[in-house]
């Protein structure tokens, strides 16, 4: 019986945001809008650190691996949300449901590890000067990023496979505008306990570890930079954090509010509008507050944008 539900199952039919043709309308122009700017200022972002010389340190290197995220992040998830809001019943087949479901549970995990991993680079810069260039060197890096998408890919290919063993009844009506952990284990039609757990041992550990980490770190860069008497260079000290710290509130504010509670079990309209703000929100936001509120991009920015004139004069 199962078997025979899951296979009458073809396709998902998303509710979306709004049913009223004038409302989708205006949220497809405002999520295009959002999508353009966020996919040009992560490359632009990327660009530039390729680029420039002068930002080839460890944090530009992770800041440049947290834009391409951010793009890849975006791109599972609006290009699909804008196909449904032209159409007047915006569906999406089993397999692809399962595929952005997947590379977006990916993108999200990754996220919180590299994160994580931010904050541990500017802990080290800060409170152990000498030896950043040893502990953090390019190899090291390298190994961090790629142990946060390696981490990620299993770990998501875990919940995946659980979730997708499961049975599904119709009409298969996905109260949500994107494929969704907790949005299409409400439509499965037996006992998800175990897929429901499951999905929250991964949420703790990979959300809590790196934020552990985070807190830690900064609890530690706090107290450093107490112990420095000028208040300038207490400033300056700071401010080098000041946009990663802008992110994380961000996105792990809207992340933990959605996914640290195993009851919602059946998504309402304020778990929609949460996902908008870690899904769509904050990658916009990230390219303009490490631009805006970064020093050294700025000028390096500033240093791209009046190269192609010095070839002409």
């Amino acid at each position: 019986m199962a078997r025979e539900n899951q296979s009458v199952v073809t396709e998902f039919i998303f509710q979306g945001l709004s049913s009223q043709p004038r409302t989708q309308t205006a949220l497809f122009v405002v999520f295009l809008v959002f999508y353009l700017f966020t996919v040009v200022g992560n490359i632009m972002i990327l660009t530039v650190i390729r680029a420039d010389c002068q930002l080839q340190s460890p944090m530009y290197f992770f800041l440049a691996n947290l834009s391409f995220l951010d793009t890849c992040y975006v791109t599972t998830n609006i290009p699909q949300m804008l196909v449904n809001l032209l159409t007047k019943k915006g569906t999406i087949s089993f397999s692809g449901c399962a595929a952005q479901m997947y590379f977006s549970l990916t993108c999200g995990m990754a996220e919180c590890f590299l994160l994580g991993v931010m904050a541990y680079d500017r802990y080290v810069a800060i409170c152990h000067p000498l030896l950043y260039t040893t502990v953090m060197n390019r190899k090291v890096c390298i190994h961090m990023v790629a142990a946060s998408w390696a981490s990620s890919l299993l770990s998501s290919m875990v919940v995946i496979t659980l979730i997708w063993r499961l049975p599904f009844c119709g009409p298969g009506i996905l109260n949500h505008y994107f494929c969704e952990v907790p949005a299409v284990l409400a439509l499965a039609c037996a006992d998800t306990a175990l897929s429901e757990l499951v999905n929250f041992i991964f949420s703790i550990l990979i959300a809590f570890i790196p934020f552990l980490l985070i807190i830690t770190s900064y609890a530690r860069i706090l107290s450093a930079i107490l112990k420095i008497k000028s208040a300038r260079v207490q400033s300056k000290t700071f401010s080098t954090c000041g946009s990663h710290l802008m992110v994380v509130t961000i996105f792990y504010g809207t992340v933990i509010c959605r996914y640290m509670n195993p009851k919602s079990r059946v998504p309402q309209d304020r778990d929609k509008v949460i996902t908008v703000l870690y899904v769509v929100v904050a990658p916009l936001l990230n390219p303009l507050i490490y631009s805006l509120r970064n020093k050294d991009m700025k000028n390096a920015l500033r240093r791209a944008m009046n190269r192609p004139k010095s070839l002409f004069t």
